[in-house]
């Protein structure tokens, strides 16, 4: 049986906690990574209901969205809903492990599968994240260029968007004299060498750095190898916050709301003032949403879905996007079929369950 570590490395390769907010707790919060997996629960929540139904349907580790220690916890009394929780699940050897804000922030992720339900087209990310990427440059000798290269890009390097091996190669010569302690792959200790190198040049994520310089420095065929890596100021199109795209066909605002209660399965939605036009591009956040506002607007869409809007923050639409606050829950909760789309998909060994515990705070009269 597969261990919960090797189901967390198959997680992070989806959504690396490298793109986790600061604030966020993503990973790990109970449990063993060598412990092996009997069963995986599903929720959006791992409250003290979600926890009971774990135990009920032999479910060792649960995968929530939503971290339950979120802030230090500074004692175990059982006299907070969350130190219940990690109790329960500690005592019943319950690991829990939450995929937050690294989810929202991949491309495939919370918000494409929101998307989905729109069935919405021509997708882009709405507000990417600068500087998530590195770019290495280093000179290798002609003969063993291709190698290199391919290395990298088993690496993970060289990647950008639908395309692969992509890099700047130029070729040049190198310079270089060995000193009496060298052990030289060419010339001769204190011999002053020239030779034909290309100098090769490759973008990829920065959390992958680690991984890419060893993989360079094990296919490369110098001793010392000269590279260096630049942060880039360039916005990653892969990685950031909230979605945008476009209907296969324009909506009259009402008749768009309407469809959007029922793709979202939503009571009530809160809404600006109707203005009076058709929606045809649409900004879509899960969670609390309301710091993309300025970014939808500048994206031209006609409506914004999110939720947690406070009152004021409605007055920002003012009549230039229609806001749609479908509420927290409701916005997010598809992340439990996402979730359960890979881990099904991966995993046949156990059972992948959908929680059936309702861990929505809120209620509508």
């Amino acid at each position: 049986m597969p261990k919960i570590k090797e189901v967390i490395a198959y997680l992070e390769q989806i959504a690396p906690p490298f793109y986790q907010e600061s604030y966020d707790n993503s990973g790990l919060i109970t449990g063993h990574p060598e412990q092996e997996v009997s069963g995986i629960l599903i929720s959006l929540d791992a409250i003290e209901s979600v926890v009971e139904e774990a135990i009920q349907r032999n479910c060792n580790l649960i995968v929530a969205h939503h971290p339950i220690v979120f802030r230090g916890l500074k004692s175990l009394t059982g006299k907070h809903y969350v130190e219940r929780t990690v109790i329960k699940a500690i005592k019943q050897d319950i690991a829990i492990y939450a995929i937050h804000t690294n989810l929202d922030h991949v491309y495939r992720g919370v918000n494409h599968k929101i998307s989905q339900r729109l069935g919405l087209q021509e997708l882009r990310i709405l507000d990417p994240k600068p500087a998530t990427l590195h770019k290495l440059v280093t000179f290798v000798p002609l003969p063993q260029a291709e190698s290199l290269l391919h290395a990298l890009s088993q690496a993970g390097a060289g990647h950008i968007g639908n395309y692969q091996n992509c890099s700047f190669q130029v070729t040049g010569t190198g310079t270089f004299q060995p000193n009496e302690q060298a052990n030289p792959h060419i010339g001769e200790r204190g011999k002053l060498e020239q030779v034909e190198e290309k100098r090769i040049e490759v973008i990829f994520p920065a959390y992958l750095t680690a991984k890419v310089l060893a993989a360079m420095r094990e296919a490369h065929p110098y001793e010392e190898v000269a590279y260096y890596v630049q942060t880039l100021v360039n916005d990653n199109q892969e990685v950031g916050s909230g979605m945008v795209g476009t209907l296969p066909k324009p909506m009259e605002e009402k008749a768009f709301l309407q469809f959007l209660k029922d793709a979202m399965q939503v009571q009530v939605i809160r809404h600006t003032q109707w203005l009076g036009q058709p929606i045809r591009t649409v900004a879509v956040c899960g969670g609390a949403g309301s710091f993309l506002l300025g970014k939808a607007i500048r994206q031209k869409a006609d409506v914004f879905i999110t939720s947690d809007f406070k009152y004021h923050e409605f007055f920002e639409a003012d009549r230039r996007i229609l806001v749609a606050d479908i509420g927290h829950y409701e916005s997010e909760v598809f992340t439990k079929d996402l979730l359960w789309e890979l881990l099904s998909e991966k995993f046949v060994n156990f059972a992948v369950h959908l929680a059936k515990a309702n861990t929505n705070p809120v209620f509508y009269f």
